[in-house]
């Protein structure tokens, strides 16, 4: 496989110094520094209002100051990607409280999109309109669920709430034939880990669980590699498929031809491209779309890590 040069690590490196936001260069650092998870976490913090949700274009589609469920979901996946466990961590708390107030909440679903995503500037795909639980599924809300379950008091009605929605959900998820897609599995499947790491299986049989799961992912990811490119479609760092996932063994071939191409397909000033587009609010979108590079050279390059790709 090929590796990173020096040169090409370098160049990444003074990329994200000069263009990053706070928060993910204490990510880099983090992964690549030997940086501290507090100043991850301190700079993640800015991000969280009062009411415990996140706002402020964490997820850099949306602007919206406004807390919201697919922004807090984005916090929770950097808490994971930290291996944050503690219950007592302020963040956690302040999550659990929002998501308790059901604020945004409904139908069983906390909404990926909220009406005031339509004051501010954002993507087309977030703006807020009818259907949002049709066109959304379980995203974020399973993966939300599975924070709940992990972190949140057994006796809570918030985990009771999340029990509830996890049942639900899975007997959906697991209907034979249910159209599988590429944003809410990545949400089962943090469920999954929530749910295996805290000892909660009796919510869905572990075995057919994880086969469905399986299927799923490899039915996703896109063999033509040639689209890789340049269309917004699933690779195998979608699902972080290094050598030690559950979904390696099924997409080996695949996923180390992944870490070769992303060797290969970095840019001069390195970066890799950005494979979408917003249709409005441009001046806004040349910003997010640098915030979307940071966090593309750090799914890469912890992918890479992942294979211990190393330097030449």
């Amino acid at each position: 496989m090929e590796k990173l040069t020096q040169e090409q690590f370098m160049k990444i490196k003074k990329w994200m110094y000069r263009n990053a936001r706070p928060l993910d260069i204490a990510r880099w650092k983090y992964h690549f520094e030997d940086g501290s998870k507090e100043e991850v976490l301190k700079a993640l913090a800015a991000y969280q209002n009062l009411d415990g949700g996140f706002a402020h274009a964490l997820e850099a589609d949306s602007w919206n100051p406004n807390s919201c469920p697919m922004q807090t979901w984005c916090a929770t996946e950097v808490l994971y990607e930290l291996g944050v466990t503690d219950k007592e961590n302020e963040i956690v708390k302040g999550i659990l409280a929002y998501l308790d107030s059901k604020k945004d909440f409904q139908d069983g679903h906390w909404l990926a999109a909220v009406p005031t995503n339509n004051d501010y500037p954002h993507a087309p795909w977030w703006s807020y309109g009818d259907n949002v639980i049709e066109n959304w599924g379980y995203n974020p809300t399973i993966s939300l669920v599975g924070f709940v379950l992990y972190f949140a008091d057994k006796e809570s009605n918030l985990y009771k709430l999340a029990d509830e929605i996890a049942r639900k959900a899975v007997g959906v998820f697991l209907q034979e034939g249910y159209p599988v897609e590429m944003h809410e599995t990545p949400g089962f499947i943090r469920f999954y880990e929530y749910c295996t790491k805290a000892m909660v299986t009796d919510i869905f049989d572990v075995d057919k669980m994880k086969d469905s799961l399986k299927k799923a992912v490899k039915s996703l990811i896109e063999e033509d590699t040639e689209r890789w490119k340049n269309d917004y479609i699933c690779k195998p760092s979608h699902f972080m498929i290094t050598p030690d996932s559950m979904f390696y063994l099924d997409n080996k071939k695949v996923s180390d031809y992944e870490a070769e191409f992303i060797a290969q397909t970095m840019n001069q000033d390195g970066t890799w491209n950005i494979t979408w587009n917003w249709s409005d609010y441009l001046k806004e979108w040349e910003l997010s779309k640098n915030w979307w590079k940071a966090n593309v050279i750090l799914t890469n390059l912890r992918y890479l890590k992942g294979f211990e790709m190393g330097l030449l």
